[in-house]
């Protein structure tokens, strides 16, 4: 036990000076970490090392997926779903039926079934490997994409694994593979919904925000447990939950305990993602070993998993070069219909154009138009009009589309369910080195060289325009605050008589209705889209700062 817990004390100071000294030495601190894991493999104590990848897939994983889904803006996440989806699904599907041809072709009597399983191992991109990208110059579009893919290509990976696995014995048979895969993902999405609904309605009546933490931890775990019992994708239910939990909990918890929220789980995150390169690196002198006991060949296997890694970005890339000339085709649309939607917000402002408005709704539904199907006429010109304004500003060129092949990442998920592969497996010990290899190889070879490629591309924003776009919207997002803030009526002044106890509590009261007046308007500018994400986030944070300082010191200043 001692001996453990030396380790493990050992391991988060290698963690956290992995993340001070990577950056200073201008490497990512995931390949510090496996180097680390790889030197530490040689000491005695690690001898014979084997983590069970269970660990990994349903302890570590599910936490991991659903922090970075409740950081994600929604709606940046909702109007790149179509490329999301796209990487998530079918690039997957067609990487692993890719992959396990080559397999097949390059190691003997593996046969298509075993190809295609160590295909899928290899497909998914990682949201632990990909974090690398957060810290290079590169467009907060691509980031939503790439982070969006690695959190819900696991579950197309997963449900590919277990049917190829079957499919050695039973035989590929598509109709099932797909219904399995719809079932899985209906399950985990009805469950992590659910969970993230009761999950708000419970911790918005605690008021311990120690303990309304405390209780959050559970939550990617009392997601993902049931949709796996179930037969559903525990990793998707996570990322349900998380992003239903992102997206509420401004509204419905307090300041206080989305503060302790973000706070405590940042250092979850931060030694969770280490402990899991770490074990990469510590599992590689084992899975060799078994390698040159089987007589496979390391040298033999390590230039297949080059290969491998060589086919997964020319697969990418084939297929993020028409995705690219699909999204340039839907802004040029956008484009097109923008100064339509644009005369229609104008119309909405005058009696005539709400008459016009009711007029398309009967038209279109062949009732009789209400108010409140006006209003969300009103929304839909809105938000198509923020959308617009997102895509056209942050429109993804030849030099993105390569940042997003490039950053695409192996990572945790790969080294996980490489070692799921039943004791059977032909050359299991070969497909297991192939699949750590791909992984280290991509995080070496892409994490170690994607800063320096994007930095020559030239694909970070100019700044003075960037600049321009921030202060334009900083006074729209002030303008919107001293707006929302005179909707509450003002406290009688005090006089020349010194205020009382009375006047105090009113006052204070006053400046919280103020304060959550003016985060219900960034929270509707939020939901429309109407301002950047980063930006309207930072307003947000000073909301909740101001409010907390209320709370705790009653200041009450106007």
């Amino acid at each position: 036990m001692i001996e453990f817990l030396f380790l493990a004390v050992i391991a988060i100071l290698a963690i956290a000076a992995s993340a001070v000294l990577g950056p200073k030495l201008g490497v990512a601190a995931p390949l510090v970490l496996v180097a680390v894991g790889v030197a530490a493999s040689f000491l005695p104590v690690f001898a014979d090392t084997h983590i069970d990848p269970e660990w990994i897939l349903q302890g570590v994983l599910p936490p991991l997926l659903y922090s970075s889904a409740v950081s994600m803006p929604a709606m940046n996440f909702r109007r790149d779903f179509g490329a999301i989806g796209g990487l998530s699904v079918l690039l997957v599907v067609a990487s692993a039926l890719l992959l396990g041809v080559f397999f097949m072709l390059v190691i003997p009597d593996l046969g298509f079934a075993w190809g295609v399983a160590l295909g899928a191992i290899i497909s998914p991109t990682d949201a632990v490997a990909t974090s690398i990208i957060k810290k290079t110059p590169v467009s907060k579009r691509v980031v939503t994409i790439l982070d969006g893919e690695s959190l819900l290509n696991d579950a197309t990976a997963l449900v590919l694994l277990r049917t190829a696995i079957v499919a050695t014995a039973a035989g590929f048979a598509f109709w099932g593979a797909l219904g399995t895969f719809v079932y899985s993902v209906v399950v985990a999405v009805v469950v992590g919904v659910a969970v993230g609904r009761v999950d708000l309605a419970i911790r918005r009546r605690v008021t311990d925000p120690t303990v309304n933490t405390v209780l959050s931890f559970t939550v990617p775990f009392v997601a993902s447990v049931p949709a796996e019992l179930l037969g559903g994708s525990g990793l998707v239910a996570a990322v349900v939950a998380g992003l239903i939990t992102g997206i509420s909990a401004p509204r419905v918890l307090s300041p206080e305990t989305r503060l302790s929220d973000t706070q405590n789980w940042r250092a979850v995150e931060l030694v969770l993602e280490g402990a899991v390169f770490l074990t990469m690196g510590v599992q590689i002198k084992e899975i060799v070993t078994h390698v040159q006991d089987d007589h496979a060949g390391v040298a033999a296997t390590l230039l297949i998993a080059l290969g491998a890694l060589a086919l997964t970005l020319v697969i990418r890339a084939a297929y993020v070069a028409p995705l690219l000339g699909l999204l340039e085709r839907w802004s040029r649309r956008n484009e097109k219909l923008q100064p339509i939607l644009q005369d229609w917000q104008e119309r909405l402002e005058t009696p005539e154009g709400k008459d016009q408005a009711f007029g398309k709704v009967h038209h279109f539904r062949r009732r009789r138009g209400s108010p409140r199907d006006l209003e969300r006429f009103s929304l839909r010109v809105t938000r198509g009009l923020a959308d617009i304004d997102y895509l056209m500003r942050e429109q993804l060129g030849w030099r993105e589309g390569v940042a997003v092949v490039w950053a695409g990442m192996r990572g945790a998920v790969t080294v996980a369910a490489a070692q799921t592969l039943p004791d059977d497996a032909p050359y299991r010990s070969t497909l297991v080195l192939i699949a750590f290899a791909v992984a280290i190889l991509s995080l070496l070879v892409q994490g170690g060289t994607i800063g320096p490629l994007l930095d020559r591309l030239g694909t970070k924003a100019d700044d003075a325009e960037a600049a321009e776009q921030t202060a334009a919207q900083t006074a729209e997002i002030m303008k919107l605050l001293r707006t929302s803030a005179e909707t509450v009526p003002p406290v009688p002044k005090f006089g020349d008589q010194p205020p009382s106890k009375e006047a105090f509590v009113a006052a204070k009261r006053q400046r919280l209705a103020v304060l959550a007046a003016q985060r219900t308007a960034l929270l509707d500018a939020r939901d429309n889209g109407t301002f950047d994400a980063d930006i309207l986030s930072e307003a947000l944070a000073d909301l909740d700062a101001t409010h907390i300082a209320t709370q705790m010191h009653g200041e009450f200043a106007r």
